[in-house]
C-alpha cells in the first residue's frame, strides 16, 4: 500500500460516489498515470471495484472501508 492508495480510498470513502481516475486524479492531487496505475492493484485486492466498465467508475468496496477503519492490515492483503 501506498500514500497514493491511501488518498484513493479516502476520497472515494468521503465522496461516496463512483468516480473515475481522471476526476480522482484531479482531487488528490496524484498524477493521472499514478491513479491508473494504482487502481487495478487496489481492485484486486477487493478495496474498491469498478461499477461502470466502459467508462471506468470505481467506488470503494466494505473491504476498503475496513482498511481505512484500521480494522484490516495492509500486511493481510498480500498475496
Amino acid at each position: 500500500m501506498t500514500k497514493s492508495d491511501d488518498a484513493i480510498l479516502e476520497l472515494l470513502a468521503e465522496t461516496g460516489i463512483a468516480i473515475p481516475p481522471a476526476v480522482i486524479s484531479y482531487n488528490i492531487a496524484v498524477s493521472h498515470p499514478t491513479v491508473r496505475r494504482r487502481l487495478p492493484k487496489l481492485l484486486k485486492h477487493d478495496l474498491v471495484e469498478k461499477v461502470e466498465e466502459s467508462k471506468g467508475y470505481y467506488e470503494i468496496t466494505e473491504t476498503g472501508r475496513q482498511y481505512l477503519a484500521g480494522e484490516l492490515d495492509a500486511d493481510e492483503l498480500e498475496e
